[in-house]
């Protein structure tokens, strides 16, 4: 992502996790494979298993694929969408929810489980519910 040169905006957001994840839905769909086959290969001659009963698992295994694939593209958007957010917040004055920090932004942290915005002062404030954010420091504040 690209912000202008006076923006202080570093990410420290989870990739590995989402490539994990499409390791594992690759593995298991591999190994859904090799069972399909070896049911095949062992099945009773006198009672196959039926057609639509191998085709409904396959679908099924399909399913859940997919939603693993979702998923993973849901995270990089929401990841996308923490950085345009965070990167609103470089210059601007905000003060924590608790009201005990306080300052104009200077550089902001993403992670993948948060932002933490850094002030000129050094101070970090977790962005959550309850911050004032304001594009200048309200007259009588320090």
């Amino acid at each position: 992502m690209a912000v202008d040169a006076t923006s202080k905006v570093t990410t420290s957001t989870s990739t590995d996790s989402t490539s994990s994840s499409q390791k594992k839905a690759t593995l298991n769909y591999d190994n859904f494979l090799k069972l399909l086959i070896a049911q095949m290969k062992n099945q009773d001659p006198t009672s196959p298993m039926d057609a639509s009963q191998q085709v409904a698992q396959l679908a099924t295994f399909s399913q859940v694929e997919q939603t693993i694939q979702t998923n993973t593209k849901l995270d990089t958007l929401l990841a996308n969408s923490s950085l345009t957010q965070a990167s609103s917040y470089v210059g601007k004055y905000m003060e924590s929810a608790d009201g005990t920090v306080k300052g104009v932004i200077d550089s902001v942290k993403v992670y993948s489980d948060g932002i933490i915005a850094t002030t000129a002062n050094g101070d970090k404030i977790l962005v959550q519910t309850g911050i004032t954010v304001a594009d200048k420091a309200p007259s009588g504040s320090s």
